[in-house]
């Protein structure tokens, strides 16, 4: 198994030392522009989820927080496994695209291909339409950790896969408890509250679960 991850490390840092350097510069960005970008889409989802039903906002809220959450658990497993980085262990691999990481900074799993994972899956919980968009994207932020020679394969695939079953379960769980939370903010007596939680859709009715029964109306 070793053998196998460490040929596919090297194949994958020789085809990116054969890259163009701008490319090489462009993978090296996109490494970190990704995160930011996720973040702006977090911001993005809210904002339209403020007119949008309860349920809408719930999600949109958890999204970035079940990051959150994806993150520390990939770093409590990090710190647990103590894997070394490849651009240090693997034998005649050539050198990392950027800088190694400090001895201590562990490689398994990719702490950046869990917060896409788990970023592209909230996202696309909230806002279906980006899932497009935001699946590729994680998927990309994953493979240039690779590239850039910094992780190993299995890494960043283990790390995507944390993510993302984090953020799923994590939003099917909380999503009515926290729209239920939204709900009251928006009948806060609180304006910074009630700007937070949004205005919702007036004109939308209220889910099923949440009508009397006609028998019960007057």
């Amino acid at each position: 198994m070793d053998t196998m991850t460490d040929d596919l490390y090297r194949d994958v840092t020789d085809f990116a030392h054969d890259t163009p350097t701008w490319f090489q510069h462009l993978a090296e960005v996109w490494t970190e522009l990704g995160l930011l970008l996720f973040g702006a889409l977090f911001i993005v989802a809210w904002w339209r989820a403020r007119r949008d039903d309860p349920r809408a906002f719930a999600i949109a809220v958890l999204a970035p927080l079940v990051t959150a959450v994806a993150y520390v658990c990939s770093e409590t497993l990090k710190s647990a496994v103590d894997e070394e980085r490849p651009c240090r262990a693997v034998a005649g691999a050539l050198p990392s695209i950027v800088e190694c990481p400090a001895y201590g900074d562990w490689s398994f799993p990719s702490n950046h291909s869990t917060i896409a994972g788990a970023a592209a899956v909230g996202l696309a919980l909230a806002w279906p339409r980006i899932a497009a968009l935001t699946l590729p994207m994680a998927v990309l932020m994953a493979f240039s950790r690779v590239f850039v020679g910094v992780h190993y394969p299995h890494d960043v695939v283990v790390g995507l896969l944390l993510g993302a079953v984090l953020a799923f379960a994590l939003v099917r769980v909380a999503t009515r408890p926290v729209a239920r939370v939204g709900e009251a903010m928006r009948g806060s007596s609180t304006g910074v509250v009630r700007w937070f939680a949004g205005p919702g859709n007036p004109n939308q009715q209220a889910p099923a679960s949440h009508r009397r029964p006609a028998s019960h109306r007057r």
